[in-house]
């Protein structure tokens, strides 16, 4: 048979396309390969749908037509379940039904020491400590996600298509009684092939041939690879050098995550709760000398990990004796009785000198939370500190630091780097009714709640940096943190965010933005951070289009100092047209990385 115009019109008779679909992707590391893919062409199989583990049997030994292709209800993606299908050759591929409500065990394909290794507890810096021995951090951690599946793996996130592979299968794939289904059979193909293989050295050595030996050389493998943004609240010169015996304020938190499946990674806990609490917190403390730092940390602390590298090959205009005192937000959504913990790092404590330091971190920390509503508590110089980017920072030099976060050990975040670490599970809702608009300004519990958070950091910030009296009288705006919580859960294309980004930017919007790591950079949660960080903390100036997009011509317009953006503005008074304008602010971009 041949012709284009018959060819298609099979096509689509024999199948049915699934569009709302999310791969297991493969990545790489030093010695190992992870994560899924399938062969050149994909896999093919006949559908078996799995409901209860009991349906297993069919697919993994009596069924006569392997290979099997299985649908698997999301209650019963486990460890187990898995391990299972990938050492059985009549299985070609898998996807999963995103459970509805989520598991309530909780859900994490996460490990449950994240980024064991590459923090600072080693045998030789507090062996008590490594491999977070006493500390299990994440114990819902099943480690799926650091597995090598030799199959294909999707996620179905639309409820109309599973229940059309459903159908399919009811009608020709269902055995009747003893006698197994007769031809034709329902079948499924998954397409995810990924010439990367075995391990990162042997990738880049492959890509590496390519470009030496190929008119047109393949790229086999990307790095993972994004910006960190940091923010100066006083003027630095970004090729310069801060002098080397000014002390700063660093306040920093995490705003990328990951999840079993490419690009689904909502991170509501995970990442998204701090940074908008670390958003909210900068405008109300923007005239002292503090530093604020948004870092891509998902796998082995890499934004972390590139920037303590810069500063110490002086490529960063801080040096990392520049820093008097370091705090990070770690988890802060899901507090229990109003109650963050202050976690600090014992074995640097043993320094007096550094304990001392410490100290004036914590007495300023509980000073701030007088009338803040929140509860501070010490879970003692016992524990270690939690995953953190500070840990990167102290295997550089012992700086004082405490990370604050809703646990004292083991997450309260049960769907940590899964897909469910949802809205819902920060506990974010709305009255039924409301418009996205009202939506988008509603200041809902969960909006209060991490508003108290960022007042609490932003008086401790300006104690910290020498702000004197007059911290009691700094509050977060709680709804910045709705439109905040709004923005980077459920829809950043909003008329907010529409305000924000300059005009070649529209396509970074979108519902239910996602925060997963990649290779493309740089990522859109890091582009509208960008957009947003500079807004809260920028000046509006009386610029042309073309004096904002080229700063150099105008004098005193200091561009070593600012960023300038052209913004598309809100839309005017009963009108469609929006009306641009300029803003400068100190927020910048610093590879994320790996050194």
């Amino acid at each position: 048979l041949s012709g284009p115009c018959f060819g298609n019109s099979v096509q689509r008779k024999i199948y049915i396309p699934l569009n709302r679909t999310a791969p297991c992707v493969r990545l790489l590391n030093a010695t190992h390969q992870i994560g899924c893919q399938s062969s050149l062409s994909g896999d093919t199989g006949v559908i078996h749908v799995v409901e209860k583990e009991q349906d297993l049997e069919w697919a993994l030994s009596k069924g006569p037509n392997p290979p099997y292709m299985i649908l698997l209800d999301g209650n019963l993606f486990s460890r187990e379940i898995l391990m299972q299908l990938k050492g059985n050759s009549r299985i070609s591929g898998l996807a999963v039904a995103a459970a509805s409500p989520p598991p309530p065990q909780g859900f994490s394909p996460g490990l449950k020491c994240p980024n064991d290794g590459f923090g600072v507890y080693s045998e030789d810096y507090g062996p008590q400590f490594s491999h977070c021995n006493g500390s299990l951090w994440n114990p819902s951690g099943s480690g799926l996600s650091y597995e090598d599946f030799p199959f294909p793996i999707f996620l179905l996130e639309d409820a109309n298509e599973t229940q059309v592979i459903k159908e399919c299968f009811r009608a020709h794939n269902l055995p009747r009684g003893a006698a197994p289904p007769q031809f034709p059979l329902c079948a499924m193909q998954l397409l995810s092939h990924m010439h990367a293989a075995a391990s990162t050295v042997t990738c880049m050595r492959r890509s590496s041939l390519q470009s030496t030996f190929s008119i047109n050389p393949e790229i086999v493998c990307d790095p993972l690879l994004d910006y960190n943004v940091w923010s100066s609240l006083q003027p630095i010169n970004a090729s310069g050098k801060v002098e080397p015996e000014q002390r700063l304020v660093l306040a920093a938190t995490r705003v990328d995550s990951h999840s079993f499946f490419w690009n689904v990674a909502p991170g509501a806990e995970a990442a998204v709760g701090s940074f908008v609490a670390l958003l909210a917190a900068i405008p109300a403390h923007s005239q002292i000398p503090s530093h604020s730092l948004f870092f891509q940390e998902t796998f082995d602390y890499i934004g972390s990990s590139r920037l303590v590298f810069d500063m110490e090959q002086d490529k960063f205009p801080l040096r990392l004796e520049n820093v008097g005192a370091f705090l990070e937000l770690g988890q802060v959504s899901l507090r229990n009785d109003s109650v963050l913990w202050m976690h600090t790092d014992p074995i640097s404590r043993q320094n007096q000198s550094v304990d001392s330091q410490v100290q004036s971190i914590l007495s300023a920390l509980q000073n701030s939370s007088v009338g803040s509503g929140v509860s501070l508590q010490d879970p003692g110089v016992s524990q270690p500190l939690p995953p953190s980017s500070f840990q990167r920072f102290l295997r550089a030099r012992s700086i004082p630091g405490v990370v604050l976060s809703d646990h004292r050990g083991a997450f309260r975040n049960r769907y940590f780097q899964s897909i469910y670490d949802t809205a819902e599970n920060i506990g974010l809702s709305y009255p039924e009714g409301l418009s996205p608009e009202q939506q988008l300004s509603f200041v809902t519990d969960t909006a209060k709640a991490l508003a108290q958070v960022a007042t609490l950091l932003a008086r401790a910030l300006f104690s910290l940096a020498g702000g004197g009296a007059g911290a009691e009288s700094i509050q977060a705006d709680p709804e910045t943190v709705s439109r905040l919580l709004y923005g980077f859960l459920l829809n950043s294309n909003n008329s907010w965010f529409q305000s924000l980004i300059k005009p070649d930017q529209k396509g970074i919007l979108g519902p239910f933005p996602q925060h997963y790591v990649a290779v493309s950079s740089p990522t859109n949660t890091t582009q509208l951070l960008q957009a947003v960080l500079a807004n809260l903390t920028g000046t509006r100036l009386n610029l042309s289009r073309e004096q904002c997009q080229d700063p150099g011509k105008t004098p005193g317009m200091q561009p070593e100092l600012f960023e300038y953006w052209w913004v598309q503005g809100p839309l005017g008074d009963n009108s469609s047209s929006r009306v641009p304008f300029c803003v400068r602010s100190g927020v910048r971009l610093s590879p994320a990385l790996s050194p």
